[in-house]
């Protein structure tokens, strides 16, 4: 079964790409990262608790405010009350060494459990004889998630105003500020796309400067490609010959690997030369 790892920056149509992909003529799973982050962090899991924790004592507003509509005695429990995202967002977005700090806990808390779902839920899709399954993961590249993956997908914007412009539209409770924030805390989407660009094969980029029709186009565009990098024989063969499906993944493992050590060791000389 082939991984297809979705990725991207804020605001540039991810999303849009992934629901395109989940259904006809493509119909793929789609394990939507930001979905699983979401849900292992509810009330009563075991990273609500650490998030809890450590942000709590220096977040007033941390967690939402008790509903006292609710009859089920909950909203007497701080323990079952919902954290308060955008106040955890002001917590971990932006540059100061704070905030970065901040932001490398949050995921050290978070990413782990997201891996296991995640995992799970590829095993499933594995059991039930896909020949490709969807990662949707935003830092695709900064979890090292990348590494599983058969193919990496970016979508992209040429123009950052684009991006900009849609995330204030979406979220209008965004400062200017705050989304400059965000955008950047994301990383440059064209870092994304140069570094998807040496992969080869096993990179493609889905350009999503214009409309819904023309990212319906790149997304055909793009999974013609793919399907005929990893055809659904190929698919079928290893999904019957599992030890083939283990020499297969750790060639790829091994090959993704390398790709992200000659990326990271290119990045740190042109860091040098500043």
């Amino acid at each position: 079964m082939l991984l297809v790892g979705l990725t991207g920056s804020i605001a540039t149509g991810k999303s849009t790409v992934s629901s395109l992909l989940s259904k006809s003529p493509h119909n793929l799973p789609i394990i939507d990262a930001d979905l699983l982050a979401r849900k292992v962090v509810e009330p009563g899991t075991p990273a609500y608790r650490k998030i809890v924790d450590y942000f709590g004592p220096t977040t007033p507003d941390l967690l939402l405010p008790a509903d006292e509509s609710s009859n089920d005695g909950r909203h007497e429990n701080k323990s079952w009350r919902p954290l308060n995202r955008p106040a955890l967002g002001r917590r971990v977005f932006g540059d100061s060494e704070e905030r970065k700090r901040d932001r490398m806990v949050l995921n050290g808390i978070v990413h782990p459990a997201v891996r296991w779902a995640m995992g799970m839920a590829v095993l499933n899709a594995y059991l039930r004889g896909y020949w490709a399954v969807v990662l949707d993961v935003p830092l695709l590249f900064e979890s090292r998630l990348d590494l599983f993956c058969g193919v990496v997908i970016v979508v992209a914007v040429s123009d950052p105003e684009v991006q900009m412009k849609r995330l204030r539209d979406r979220d209008g409770h965004l400062s200017h500020r705050d989304v400059r924030e965000r955008v950047a805390s994301q990383g440059q989407v064209m870092e994304k796309v140069k570094r998807v660009k040496r992969l080869g094969v096993r990179g493609e980029v889905i350009w999503n400067d214009g409309g819904r029709g023309e990212v319906e186009a790149e997304v055909v565009r793009v999974m013609e490609a793919v399907r005929k990098g990893s055809p659904k024989w190929w698919a079928l063969v290893v999904w019957v010959l599992p030890p083939l499906a283990v020499m297969v993944g750790m060639w790829n493992l091994g090959f993704m690997w390398w790709e992200g050590r000659n990326w990271n060791e290119e990045k740190r000389r042109e860091k040098l030369k500043l």
